[in-house]
């Protein structure tokens, strides 16, 4: 009966640590996608970030939704995530854009929306790894590693 607890508690730390890894890998992928495509709009239009959000709030969120994105998946099917669960990170990504560019182009909000945007996504793929945490541990990890 020890036996089973034990090696019921120490199934769930590995799948938190797997939970965790996935949880950072995905930061940074986000922190990647964000940093090249703020760089290459910011270079295109000769601005500073600070700028470019307050001039272009609506494009500046687009293109960094598009940029975490495209990274996230990239990042997603290396690790040999299947497609499923790499366009529910996507929609976690592109989904709070929608709301807070149409708040935006409604003049409902005023000023720079990225930062809340970044928030709004953290939110949503946090609550989306929490739901299909089954897919984001450690077992799932050790699976699609070894297909």
């Amino acid at each position: 009966m020890r036996a089973a607890g034990a090696a019921q508690r120490t199934g769930r730390a590995h799948d938190a640590h797997g939970f965790g890894r996935h949880l950072l890998e995905m930061g940074l992928a986000m922190m990647v996608g964000m940093m090249v495509s703020a760089a290459i709009f910011l270079t295109a239009v000769g601005m500073t970030a600070e700028e470019g959000m307050r001039e272009h709030a609506v494009l500046f969120v687009v293109l960094q939704a598009l940029g975490m994105t495209v990274a996230m998946i990239a990042w997603m099917r290396h690790r040999r995530h299947n497609w499923r669960s790499s366009s529910e990170m996507a929609t976690a990504m592109v989904g709070p854009a929608v709301p807070l560019i149409c708040l935006r182009l409604l003049d409902v909000i005023s000023g720079p929306i990225c930062s809340l945007y970044c928030l709004t996504t953290l939110v949503a793929m946090v609550a989306l790894m929490f739901y299909r945490r089954s897919d984001y541990g450690a077992t799932a990890t050790a699976a699609a590693s070894t297909s």
